[in-house]
Order: C-alpha cells, then sequence, then structure tokens
C-alpha cells in the first residue's frame, strides 16, 4: 500500500453509533462499563488511507469506538496522556517511529492497555518478537477481517484481568478482615490442611503455645504442640490431640486439656473442633477451638473451697449449742464440787484436771464459733498497750524460757474499739504459733504503732520498722488491701523456721497445719482470721524460710476522748443477791446448774422449763419476779421472742439470755440488748453469770447496739465491732 510522506494532524473518525455495546457477541466486556460509552481507540498509523481503512472496517464489523489519530511519537504520547484508553492500534513500520518503540511506551505509560499491531510488512519474527515484548494479537492490513474479533477478545481479556484482581483484592480484604476477628478473638483458633500441616495460628494460640505463626507438619506436632491430657501430667499421644482428632473426621465438644507454654504457667483448655469438608464432601482439613478457662478453674476451686469453709462453719455453729450445755454442766458443777471441798481434799486434784479438760474444750469451742463467726462480741474502747500488759505474764508462761519475749508499745497509741477477750485470744493463738516454730528457742517482739493507711506512722518521726530478718516492702503491700483511715498496727515477729510461700498461702485455711499428728486442731490461725475479721481489721503474714513470720493486724483507730476500758475487769469474790429470779430452759441439765449457782449466791430461784410458763407467770404475778435468766435456744417461743413479749409485760424487767449458739438470731437478738438485758456465752462460770446478773439488776449492763452487717473492706467479712455476729452467708 503507498505511503504518503506528508505529516498528517490528528483526526478523530467517528463511526455511526450502534445500537450497544453488548452487542459484540450479546456480551457485555466489562460489568463496570457503562454499556452506551464508545471505546476509546488511540490509532497509530501515517497513511490517511489506512486510516480510513481501519476505522470502516471496525465501524463495518460493529465495535462501537472513537477513534483518535495519531502520527508521530509526541502526538502518540500526547494521547496516551489525555485520558482512558481502552485498545491501541499501532502500524509496525513508521518514518522515525515503529511499532516496536510505541509498545514500549504504551507498556509503560498504560500497562493495563491492550496493544494490537496493524500492518502490512511485519513478518514472522517481528510477529512473535512484538507478542513476547508485550503486544496483545497482530492483524495484517490484507485481512481486517480479523481486526474485530481481535479487538473484542482483548477488551474481554481486559475484563477478565480486571475481574480477577478485583476478585483477589476481594479476597485479600476477606483474608485481612477473618485474621483481623480471629486474632480478635480470645480463644484459640488452629487449622490444618487435608495432610495435617497446621497453617493458621490466632492470636490467642500463638500467645497460648508460645509459637511463631508458621507451618508445622504432622511430624513436628509433638516437639511443638505442648499437650497434656486434663491432669496437667499426662502428655497426649499424637492421635489423641484434639486437631488429629478432629482430621480424621471426630466432632469434638468440650474436651478438656492442658496446655504447656515453653515459658510461663500452663493452661488449662476446652477444645471443640470439627472436620473442614467442602460441598462434594471432601476433607479439606479440620479446626479446633481452645478456650482457656483457666481462671474459671481456679474460681471454681475458691468457691468449692469457700462452700466447704461454709459447710465447716455451719457444722461448727450446730454443734456448738449441744455441747456448750454440756459444757457449762461439766464446768459448772465442777466448780461447784471444788467449792464445797476443803483444801487439800484428795478428789480437788482429780477436779482441777476435769476443769482444765473443760477448758481446753471451751478454748476448742470459741476457736470453731470464731472460725464460724457465730460469736456474741462484747466491744470496749480499749488500750491495745493494756491488754497486751495483762496477758503478758501468762504468755511468758506459755512460751517457756528458752524463747525471750520483748514488748515494744507505741508510746501514745491510739484507741481501739473490740471485744477485749478475743484480743487477747489472738495474742495467745499469734504466741503459741510463733513458740511451735522455734522448737530450739529464739525471739518473739510484739510491737504496736499508730499508722496511716498508707503504712506512714502518723507521728513522722519513725516509720513502720520491718519484721526482723525479714525482706519485701511490706508496708507498701498492706496500704493496697486496707481503706483508708487511721489504724493501730500490732505486729507479732519470731526468729523461728519460717514459711515457703505455699504454706504461706494456705495458713489461714481451718485444719490447715504443718505440724505432726497431735501435735495441732489447725484452727489457731484460722481463729485468729475469723476475730480480726470481725472487729473489722486487716491481717498479713510476711515470711521467709529460715528467716522467721511477721504477723500484721491493722485494727481501727475510734477517735480520741472516749472512755478506755481495761481488758479485762474480775471480782475477787462472786456478785451475791437475794432477789427472786426467774430461770428458763428446756435442758434440765443446765437449768438444774444454773439454779444451783444462784441459790449458793443468795437469791431465790423458780425454775421454768418454757417460755410460755414465764408469760404466764408474769401476767398473773410479775411484780414478785425481780430477773429472768433464759436460754436463747428453746422450742416454740425462744429467748429472743420471750424478751419482746416479756417486756411488754415488764419493760424495765432486767433479763441475762444465755446461748452457745445464736446463728440466725444474731441481728434481732443484738438489737434486744441494753442496760436491762445481756447476753452470757456459754459455757461461761458461775462468777461471770452471777457479774451478768447483778450488772441487769442494777441497769448497767454494757451496751450494745445491733446494726445489719455491712461495711465490709478489702474482702472483710463479719460484723463491725460492738455487733453480734450473723451467720455466714449463703451464696
Amino acid at each position: 500500500m503507498p505511503r504518503s510522506s506528508q505529516v498528517v494532524a490528528p483526526s478523530i473518525v467517528m463511526s455511526k453509533p450502534p445500537a450497544r455495546l453488548a452487542a459484540l457477541d450479546g456480551r457485555n466486556l466489562d460489568p463496570e462499563m457503562d454499556v452506551e460509552r464508545r471505546l476509546r481507540i488511540v490509532h497509530l498509523e501515517d497513511d490517511p488511507n489506512d486510516k480510513e481503512i481501519v476505522s470502516a472496517a471496525l465501524e463495518q464489523q460493529g465495535i462501537n469506538c472513537e477513534v483518535i489519530d495519531v502520527t508521530t511519537r509526541e502526538e502518540f504520547v500526547a494521547a496516551l496522556e489525555q485520558g482512558t484508553v481502552d485498545l491501541i492500534l499501532s502500524d509496525y513500520a513508521l518514518p522515525g517511529f515503529d511499532g516496536l518503540t510505541a509498545l514500549s511506551l504504551a507498556t509503560r505509560m498504560k500497562p493495563d492497555t491492550p496493544f494490537i499491531l496493524v500492518s502490512g510488512t511485519i513478518g514472522e519474527e517481528a510477529a512473535i518478537e512484538s507478542l513476547t515484548g508485550g503486544a496483545t494479537d497482530y492483524v495484517l492490513k490484507t485481512r481486517l477481517s480479523r481486526l474485530a474479533p481481535a479487538v473484542r477478545r482483548a477488551i474481554e481479556e481486559v475484563a477478565e484481568r480486571k475481574a480477577r484482581r478485583d476478585t483477589e483484592v476481594t479476597l485479600e480484604r476477606e483474608r485481612k478482615f477473618l485474621r483481623a476477628l480471629l486474632d480478635s478473638l480470645d480463644a484459640g483458633v488452629v487449622a490444618c490442611d487435608q495432610d495435617g500441616t497446621l497453617t493458621l495460628f490466632n492470636r490467642a494460640t500463638r500467645e497460648l503455645h508460645g509459637m511463631n505463626e508458621q507451618a508445622i507438619p504432622p511430624e513436628e506436632w509433638a516437639s511443638q504442640y505442648k499437650l497434656y491430657r486434663a491432669d496437667g501430667e499426662t502428655p497426649l499421644e499424637t492421635e489423641q490431640i484434639p486437631l488429629h482428632r478432629a482430621l480424621k473426621g471426630e466432632h469434638l465438644r468440650h474436651a478438656e486439656v492442658t496446655i504447656r507454654p515453653r515459658e510461663g504457667t500452663p493452661h488449662t483448655l476446652v477444645v471443640s473442633g470439627q472436620p473442614i469438608i467442602d460441598d462434594g464432601g471432601e476433607k479439606l482439613g479440620a479446626v479446633v477451638t481452645m478456650q482457656d478457662v483457666t481462671e474459671l478453674k481456679q474460681l471454681e476451686r475458691q468457691f468449692q473451697q469457700a462452700q466447704k469453709m461454709e459447710a465447716m462453719g455451719l457444722l461448727a455453729a450446730g454443734v456448738a449449742h449441744d455441747f456448750n450445755n454440756l459444757l457449762t454442766v461439766i464446768l459448772g458443777y465442777c466448780q461447784i464440787a471444788q467449792s464445797r471441798l476443803q483444801s487439800g481434799h484428795a478428789v480437788l486434784r482429780d477436779l482441777e484436771e476435769v476443769a482444765k479438760a473443760g477448758e481446753r474444750a471451751t478454748n476448742l469451742t470459741r476457736q470453731l464459733l470464731a472460725f464460724s463467726r457465730q460469736q456474741v462480741l462484747e466491744p470496749r474502747v480499749l488500750d491495745l498497750n493494756d491488754v497486751i500488759t495483762d496477758v503478758e505474764k501468762m504468755l511468758r508462761r506459755l512460751i517457756g524460757a528458752e524463747i525471750e519475749l520483748v514488748f515494744r508499745p507505741e508510746k501514745e497509741l491510739g484507741q481501739l474499739r473490740a471485744d477485749a477477750g478475743q484480743i487477747e485470744q489472738v495474742l495467745v493463738n499469734l504466741i503459741v504459733n510463733a513458740r511451735d516454730a522455734m522448737p530450739d528457742g529464739g525471739r518473739i517482739t510484739v510491737e504496736t504503732k499508730n499508722v496511716d493507711v498508707s503504712g506512714r506512722p502518723a507521728s513522722e518521726s519513725r516509720g513502720p520498722s520491718k519484721a526482723e530478718g525479714l525482706k519485701g516492702a511490706h508496708a507498701a503491700q498492706i496500704a493496697a488491701e486496707i481503706p483508708a483511715g487511721p489504724y493501730a498496727l500490732l505486729t507479732v515477729t519470731d526468729t523461728g523456721s519460717g514459711m515457703d510461700a505455699n504454706t504461706a498461702s494456705r495458713i489461714f485455711e481451718p485444719f490447715f497445719t504443718t505440724k505432726e499428728v497431735g501435735r495441732g486442731t489447725g484452727l489457731g490461725l484460722s481463729t485468729v482470721h475469723g476475730i480480726v475479721k470481725q472487729s473489722e481489721g486487716h491481717i498479713a503474714v510476711e515470711s521467709e524460710l529460715g528467716n522467721g513470720t511477721a504477723f500484721r493486724i491493722h485494727f481501727p483507730r475510734v477517735s480520741a476522748g472516749q472512755d478506755v476500758s481495761k481488758s479485762t475487769v474480775r471480782q475477787s469474790q462472786p456478785a451475791r443477791g437475794t432477789e427472786t429470779v426467774l430461770v428458763v430452759d428446756d435442758d434440765s441439765s443446765l437449768l438444774g446448774l444454773v439454779s444451783e449457782i444462784l441459790r449458793l449466791h443468795g437469791y431465790t430461784v423458780i425454775e421454768v422449763a418454757s417460755g410460755e410458763t414465764v408469760l404466764t407467770m408474769l401476767e398473773n404475778d410479775g411484780a414478785a419476779v425481780d430477773a429472768v435468766v433464759t436460754d436463747v435456744v428453746m422450742p416454740k417461743l425462744n429467748g429472743r421472742e420471750l424478751v419482746r413479749r416479756a417486756t411488754k409485760i415488764r419493760p424495765d424487767l432486767p433479763m441475762v439470755l444465755m446461748s452457745g449458739y445464736v446463728g440466725d438470731n444474731a441481728e434481732a437478738l443484738g438489737s434486744l440488748l441494753g442496760p436491762r438485758v445481756a447476753f452470757i456465752q456459754k459455757p461461761f462460770t458461775p462468777e461471770a453469770l452471777l457479774g451478768k446478773l447483778r450488772d441487769v439488776l442494777k441497769g448497767s449492763a454494757a451496751p450494745v447496739h445491733a446494726e445489719k452487717p455491712g461495711r465490709q473492706a478489702s474482702g472483710a467479712a463479719g460484723p463491725p465491732a460492738g455487733r453480734l455476729s450473723p451467720p455466714p452467708s449463703r451464696r
């Protein structure tokens, strides 16, 4: 075909508008392309006749297009830069420019635009070179019937490539979304392919196993995937691993296993899994999920322990009533018998041994009640130094000569409100515990101090001393566990054998002891813990194996100016009287004992077996009765209800309530106590009973305010000081 050397300006040849681009083979080539939009084609050709022929061929074969004719390199580049180009047609040989160079430019500037060579001179080698260089196709000018099919095929390929890219982008986004979703889960997810190679670990799985995200073949599972049975000791064989079982077709639900990461503590896992199967039934792999239930298991164990402690507390409280009745009878008649014998009588020594055994049994009962927090508190405003001074001699006798007892009191120690007898019991139990830790002798230091909540001394003259021989910043730990406010700190430190961390974590558990059988009940420190919590205090232990132990108890201080009571006030002679007293108890042994004690000390006694009889007597001849001594736990009409109904008949009637167990009556009973109504805990001595009776007859019984239990701080259970202790909470 003849060529013209004349430079022709680019022109736009418009074909007649066809119906739709979708008419090309009846298909829409680009789903996102407007079907009414024409293709924008750049045609690089220097021969005007050839331009006309190519445009005519496109029009005749139904290609809806806009053809931009260019001749030079500059025009070609400008056309590519002006906007969207759907297709490039190019001659192979041009003056000063050629099709392969144009292909190179197009590949660089419009890499996704199809490029078709339309030439009459291209040979086989040139055609192969152009296809290798990135050309989509080539069409000979002598066979332009192939042009339209080549254009359609090129446009279709572009659409397909775009669809594939869009699909790949969508899949990549979905993959990232799924990965983010899996990594956001606290449950571990792990999957393998059909060959058993681990291909997916989410974040939780990697953290549980301490592993990097990498494919792991089945033969390396044993070395990388550390799983054990629920006992945490028996390794799982490969066939027992949940993922392996799921790969074999098993559907697992809530299987429990233990995992031991390379570093850190073991974890208890609940695992579920199943095989992955496509629509055709072909197995693609397996997946399992792992839920870390370590904390849940710990909470379950703590709850079970709490249930055990509650059950033990209920058992202790339930036994206490009958047991204390028996002890009251034993000790009461023992003391009466001793009082009737002359000094030096041979039976006195036997009675003394009976009394000692009864006192030991009494202490054991008190420990059980302190543990279950079923005691009645008689709080006073106390000086802790006075309490310690009063029992110091007894404490020295307890520890023996081989152990040194050092008392370091704060000179102006703040006052606290507590039950003096219970504080003494705390001291005795701690001192005995320290003594037993020093079989070869040592030193026990009892120290008192004013501190604020952070552990700093109320007076900045000196800070809280460290336990002798011990390490660690304990004061900071205590400050984080107790509420703000001023405290009186009691510290009991020994230089004994100390404890390891595991033992120290269990010392307040009831019946836990490190002593050999027969040397301890395991109730001493649990009793201390119960008393401290009952008094709104806080107790902590600091110990190091081989370097001694320190117990620190923070008692809330009360405001200055209140009357301070001495810890114990005992009368040298039992109080006597001449009044008429109704004694009420359904237990004939106790009824006889109390009546005997009162008669021996001058009182006129009327014995009554039921509360209903008391009410009848008060209604008929109430003026003849000066006081009532009654048991609390009785059938039909209990002591609490008897007080309410009796005081309606005689509002100022003096009454003494006796019980070894108050149970659910604690709050209601406490609301009745006042100057004319007192409570005495069984077992009691004759002197204690006589003293209580004289107090109510004089109207000087200690007031005890009953309030609803509450105001518990830092996990402390039990009522505020000065209240009747409620039964254990039932959750």
